[in-house]
């Protein structure tokens, strides 16, 4: 039996509290004032860009992306849109999907990672990124993230990891293998999205008793970010499926007319 009481959730008769990594979820008076200044994190971040920058490899890692990528971190993970994750499904979800697009690929251009030498095959990786995005869309992996610092950073980096791996194997694959790749990430992110949105009831305790505040109920919220997961999510797969076949097909025929 799982019920809704004030400060928590009762599962089976016992009272089950979630305290996300970034606290508590914000009110929409306070939200803004809500930044993670939180040393660890910070510290890390410092001692990565500084190691970043002791061995880049000029023509190879790209100082914007490197930039992009920080800034990007410090939005998610600083910044009180971290806060509001705890409080709305919607935010978690925009958060999970720049992770594995936006960062992902930002991540690729600042390293230069570069897979050609590895045997992982563009379809593995299409679906082990495919499955970690999934699973932790699954309840019982996403209330244990919002319970537990450890478990909500190996959430974020499995799908930062994962989408980075894919990302940089598909810069290296023919222009159709990477459509396919991409076409293939897009149906597959939609039939989440759609299956999050037609779930028909609350699927995610963490944010039950989180979101009216925010003039949302939880099913609200929650179908709010399975449209976001299924359009514009998607249509980001969509667009660099359609950018990758019109280079391929400039590129084809700048060889066939004369110079």
């Amino acid at each position: 039996m799982v019920e809704a009481q004030r400060g928590g959730v009762v599962v089976n008769g016992a009272a089950v509290q979630w305290i996300p990594y970034c606290g508590a979820a914000p009110l929409p008076a306070d939200w803004l004032a809500r930044w993670n200044l939180d040393p660890l994190l910070l510290l890390t971040l410092a001692a990565a860009f500084l190691a970043w920058w002791r061995w880049r490899q000029p023509g190879r890692t790209d100082s914007r992306a490197a930039a992009l990528s920080l800034g990007i971190v410090l939005v998610l993970f600083v910044s009180p849109f971290c806060a509001l994750g705890s409080a709305l499904f919607t935010a978690r979800v925009v958060h999970h999907v720049v992770l594995a697009t936006v960062l992902a690929g930002a991540l690729v251009s600042a390293t230069g990672l570069h897979l050609r030498r590895l045997p992982q095959s563009l379809a593995m990786l299409t679906a082990v990124q495919v499955l970690t995005f999934w699973a932790w869309h699954a309840p019982p992996l996403y209330g244990a993230a919002l319970a537990h610092d450890g478990v909500f950073w190996a959430m974020q980096l499995t799908i930062t990891a994962t989408a980075a791996l894919w990302w940089a194997r598909l810069r290296q694959v023919s222009a159709a293998g990477a459509v396919t790749s991409l076409l293939a990430t897009m149906m597959l992110m939609g039939v989440l999205g759609a299956l999050i949105t037609f779930a028909g009831r609350p699927l995610y305790a963490p944010h039950w008793l989180t979101t009216q505040a925010w003039d949302l109920s939880p099913l609200g919220d929650q179908q709010l970010a399975g449209i976001l997961m299924w359009a514009p999510a998607s249509a980001i797969y969509l667009l660099a499926a359609m950018a990758i076949l019109y280079r391929s097909l400039r590129g084809n025929a700048a060889e066939v007319l004369p110079a």
